[in-house]
């Protein structure tokens, strides 16, 4: 009987010990999820814009690579089937795995935003319902814990320009910058009340500061991402499948049969065994952001990057920058990215692109401005507007009476020539003594509505 007893309390010990051991490694992360790179998207098909890079850096750099769409493309056309809105969407989450895990990447999330079709970004914030995408994006990347973010480039430029690119950009910076940061959304970092045990409404993760930030771009024109980061060229051959990245980016990209521009595209060049003469030979090209450890703009992704976790850096935030007396500025977005950028730390970006539309033939074009009078006294202001030849002003605004602090919101509405011009040309708005503001435009023969 004494061994009996002595068994069963050596027994409960060692039960106890283990039990304790599992407490002790709960308060570690899931190594599962762990990634070197997360990419932040806005919809299944858009990781192919780098997706050259992606081959290379899983097939021959071995990076773990974690992704996150913004929605799940439930607005896109559809080339293969009749499918449409939650159908197609719950199509394209699927084509979007299944590409993915071509390249060996299967941590994949959702922010479950709906497909905004636009050139907007704060449409796109409003309809994904801003704060709570943030949330989800700041729980996976405490979740995946990753040294590099690499996102669409938060800022309008001419090209397909769409808002939930944009708006991907502008949070995937946004949790860059607070993921670290133990007192936002503290309820993801508060250890459950008992982990082993069910219905505990804290998560447990741990605070996680991103060390590096990219920005990659679908703009119609390159010119700006000159010497403005990394480039990885496309038709290199990669050691370990023995083919070219741009390849490999073709067959990754194939996935996505419902996207005529990309999958379906990629599906036919690789028939034809033609897919030199498409874009994916096209290199992967990158900006640089912002960085947290001592890098170069030009270097690699992982240059400089530590297995040291950091302590979480805030940014900027917001300063107030207004102009003295009255004065007349772009509203919208370029209003919008004017003061989001400097307040996350990545104020270059207002510097990359000026201010320009590329717009379908005969489509309508809008451009918001503010009228704003920061002066001690009242002033009488109107907006005169210049279109290139054969422009149509539809609408100016009027004449409006600005008192101290006022601030109006117009927009000026033009219709775009009923030829394609591939040529820069000037909208001019005239302000009078207030100032004049410029947006260059191209013409081409559809573009997304504003």
């Amino acid at each position: 009987m004494k061994l009996w007893n002595a068994a069963i309390t050596l027994l409960i010990a060692s039960t106890t010990a283990a039990a304790q051991q599992i407490q002790h490694d709960s308060l570690h992360p899931d190594d599962r999820y762990k990634a070197d790179l997360l990419v932040v998207v806005a919809h299944p098909d858009d990781e192919s814009e780098i997706g050259a890079y992606l081959a290379r850096a899983t097939f021959d750099e071995h990076r773990r690579i974690a992704v996150v769409f913004g929605t799940r493309g439930n607005s896109g056309g559809n080339e293969w089937g009749q499918e449409q809105a939650s159908a197609l969407g719950a199509i394209r989450e699927i084509e979007g795995r299944r590409a993915l895990g071509f390249l060996g990447v299967y941590n994949v999330w959702f922010l479950d935003g709906p497909d905004t079709p636009g050139q907007d970004v704060l449409r796109s914030l409003e309809t994904w319902d801003h704060g709570r995408a943030l949330g989800r994006l700041v729980r996976i990347m405490r979740l995946t814990r990753p040294e590099v973010v690499a996102t669409w480039l938060p800022a309008y430029s001419a090209g397909e320009n769409h808002g939930d690119h944009q708006a991907a950009g502008v949070i995937a910076t946004e949790a860059f910058d607070i993921a670290g940061d133990p007192s936002q959304y503290a309820e993801q970092v508060t250890p459950a009340r008992d982990s082993r045990d069910i219905s505990n409404l804290t998560e447990g993760l741990h605070p996680w500061q991103p060390q590096k930030l990219y920005y990659f771009s679908d703009a119609a024109h390159t010119d700006f991402l000159e010497g403005q980061g990394p480039r990885y060229s496309a038709t290199a051959v990669s050691p370990a499948k023995n083919v070219s990245y741009a390849h490999l980016s073709a067959e990754e990209c194939a996935f996505h049969l419902t996207q005529s521009d990309s999958g379906y595209a990629a599906r036919l060049a690789l028939e034809k065994n033609d897919v030199k003469n498409t874009y994916f030979t096209e290199d992967s090209r990158f900006i640089f952001g912002k960085s947290h450890i001592p890098a170069t703009k030009t270097g690699d992704l992982f240059e400089g990057v530590t297995q040291q976790a950091l302590a979480y850096i805030p940014a900027p935030g917001y300063t107030n920058s207004h102009k003295h007396d009255a004065s007349l500025s772009l509203g919208g977005p370029w209003h919008f990215y004017a003061q989001f950028c400097p307040a996350h730390g990545v104020e270059q970006m207002t510097k990359l692109v000026p201010p320009e539309v590329l717009a379908g033939v005969n489509t309508m074009v809008a451009i918001p401005y503010l009228l704003t009078n920061t002066g001690t006294s009242a002033t009488d202001a109107e907006v005169h507007v210049t279109a290139p030849s054969g422009w149509k002003v539809e609408y100016a605004g009027h004449r409006v009476n600005l008192k101290p602090g006022d601030t109006y919101a117009g927009r000026v509405v033009l219709t775009a020539a009923g030829h394609i011009s591939k040529e820069w040309q000037n909208i001019t708005l005239n302000a009078g003594p207030l100032g004049t503001e410029t947006v260059r435009v191209q013409v081409s023969q559809s573009s997304l509505p504003q």
